[in-house]
């Protein structure tokens, strides 16, 4: 008794620490939206796709446990040893899946059609990633600097710092110099590498990107103008020791913000 009292109350402390909003916000699992209208459609699309994959699995698990419940021995069933070909049957099962299939298929093309368009941009940024930084160049610009790890994340993170790392905003997912983009402008990316491959990912665009030696890349993104903000990403590909201390850090101004700041200070090395 006292040990079925235990795992009651360590399911329901379970139960209500899912339920709790902090926990509920740090263990999310479903894709986020994102700011911009390609992660809506990639948003939408997972949806769709997930839904279906529901309603297939309710379907055909529920024919099972239906046919095993009513057909169990213990009711008088005997199972039938004839070997029976039902050509109506296997019609029905071959032009079910086809018809999900082709209408799964329809809003996914679309979908990666728009995300390989990348013309009518307005702003090209060249990517390079190094081990364990970014280089971002505005080809338009003539303005050229690294993103580099902030040195608040990077002093928490050595060997026997002594620093709680919760005390740090943003541990290991802030930088120095971050990319700076306007809102409501369609940005087109140049992604490459200098040594190993990396990938550029940034979850609230719905973009990632493999970073290749002697390779281009391309990508794009248009954050929507009521949405200015930080967006944070990471290096999606396993590039070496450090993979884990190169984020992404894109600032969306608005056009009269971005009129009023300048671009970070340009450089060519270092």
């Amino acid at each position: 008794m006292l040990r079925k009292s235990g795992s009651l109350s360590a399911v329901a402390a379970l139960v209500a620490a899912l339920a709790a909003p902090a926990a509920h916000a740090e263990w999310g699992l479903n894709m986020t939206q994102g700011v911009t209208e390609i992660s809506r459609n990639v948003y939408s699309l997972h949806m769709t796709m997930l839904w279906a994959c529901v309603w297939i699995a309710v379907a055909v698990f529920g024919w099972m446990i239906y046919s095993l419940v009513k057909f169990r021995k213990s009711q008088g069933a005997v199972p039938d040893t004839t070997l029976i070909h039902s050509t109506k049957a296997e019609i029905i099962w071959t032009i079910i899946p086809v018809i999900i299939l082709v209408a799964l298929a329809v809003p996914s093309a679309r979908t990666l059609i728009q995300i390989e368009d990348a013309s009518k941009t307005q702003l090209t940024v060249k990517v390079t990633g190094y081990q364990w930084k970014w280089q971002y160049d505005y080809l338009d610009k003539g303005v050229s600097f690294f993103s580099t790890l902030s040195r608040d994340s990077d002093a928490a993170r050595q060997p026997n710092a002594g620093v709680d790392v919760n005390t740090v905003p943003n541990y290991l997912l802030s930088v120095d110099n971050p990319l700076v983009v306007p809102v409501g402008t369609k940005v087109r990316l140049l992604i490459t590498a200098q040594d190993v491959i990396h990938a550029w990912w940034m979850p609230a665009f719905a973009v990632k990107k493999d970073a290749i030696p002697g390779f281009v890349n391309e990508a794009w993104f248009l954050i929507d103008a009521d949405k200015p903000g930080t967006y944070r990403g990471q290096c999606a590909e396993l590039c070496g020791r450090d993979h884990g201390f190169m984020p992404i850090v894109v600032v969306a101004k608005s056009p009269d913000a971005q009129k009023q700041a300048s671009l970070p200070v340009a450089s060519t090395k270092g």
